[in-house]
């Protein structure tokens, strides 16, 4: 019978799959309590100071998209001219 290779195989597989796993919750159970030692941030942003971030970041985003709608719409007009008016 020359099947000794498969049933091995078969076998190997078997005990393979018979060993307890552990799951991943199981894992981190262990990191509840962890305490990170780079990266921590202790302080409270007061009021005024989310305003004035608000603010900023919307300033910031307005320029931002103009800057995008101008150099879109020049790119397309300058397109729009090299194929209708030039001609190849």
């Amino acid at each position: 019978m020359s099947f000794g290779g498969a049933v091995s195989a078969m076998v190997t597989s078997l005990k393979n799959n018979k060993r307890p796993r552990v799951s991943a919750f199981k894992k981190m159970e262990g990191y509840k309590d962890v305490k990170y030692k780079k990266g921590t941030i202790d302080k409270i942003a007061s009021p005024q100071q989310l305003r004035e971030i608000r603010e900023r970041l919307q300033q910031e985003n307005k320029r931002d998209s103009l800057i995008k709608i101008i150099s879109i719409t020049s790119i397309i007009i300058i397109l729009y001219i090299l194929f209708n008016f030039v001609k190849f």
